[in-house]
């Protein structure tokens, strides 16, 4: 996609550092530099705020990647490629049909309503919930990786989506103020939101969660 577009050697081409660490990859395979851009915190996309402020001279590109079934905010991104005339590249999600997206829709209110402890996700128009990705903050308390461990010793099936951002990685690693991704790779959890979950594993998942609830802060 960047060889098809133009980018080559020298180029800069902005991306996220909130995973897609093959992205920045691609970017060094055809001779250009990738320079991470933070991320808006309720979409986990690119904040086109942060691209305006990363885009130099040798800018080429941006590489917009959209996240967990939420759209970036591609107007004013586009908008911002123009205006500086760059290329803005999107990289989607894979399609969910419709009848899935519904299910997952329900599971995902259905999680929404009985979560206690943990931030739910900013539903947006138009999430699909490709995941249900929750913030557990530390605050000094058991943090993310502690309430991850104890949901998945009551038999739930949870993941962090990503563990290291890519600026932080030896091979990319970048002396970049990225604060809303750093936060992001600290605190999010993706807990299940399949449509194929029964009600009952549904009502688990809501009780291994909420048992540790009271341990967490109630401010965020």
């Amino acid at each position: 996609m960047l060889r098809a577009a133009g980018v080559g050697v020298g180029d800069e081409v902005v991306v996220p550092a909130f995973g897609n660490v093959e992205l920045a990859g691609a970017v060094t395979l055809v001779g250009g530099l990738p320079v991470f851009a933070d991320i808006d915190p309720l979409t986990y996309c690119l904040d086109p705020d942060a691209v305006e402020a990363a885009i130099t001279s040798r800018t080429a590109a941006v590489v917009v990647v959209h996240r967990f079934g939420r759209r970036a905010d591609t107007g004013r991104l586009h908008a911002l490629g123009q205006r500086h005339g760059l290329l803005v590249l999107e990289q989607g999600e894979s399609e969910t049909p419709y009848d899935e997206m519904a299910q997952r829709r329900e599971r995902a209110a259905y999680l929404d309503a009985r979560l206690k402890g943990v931030r739910t996700p900013d539903g947006g128009d138009g999430h699909t919930y490709q995941q249900y990705v929750v913030r557990v903050p530390g605050n000094g308390r058991p943090d993310r990786d502690a309430f991850a461990r104890a949901v998945r010793a009551k038999g739930v099936e949870c993941r962090v989506p990503v563990k290291t951002p890519v600026h932080r990685l030896p091979e990319f690693r970048r002396s970049v103020s990225l604060p809303q991704t750093e936060l992001a790779a600290d605190e999010t959890l993706a807990l299940p939101v399949d449509a194929s979950l029964t009600k009952r594993e549904m009502q688990r998942i809501v009780s291994a969660c909420n048992a540790l609830g009271g341990l967490l802060q109630p401010a965020f």
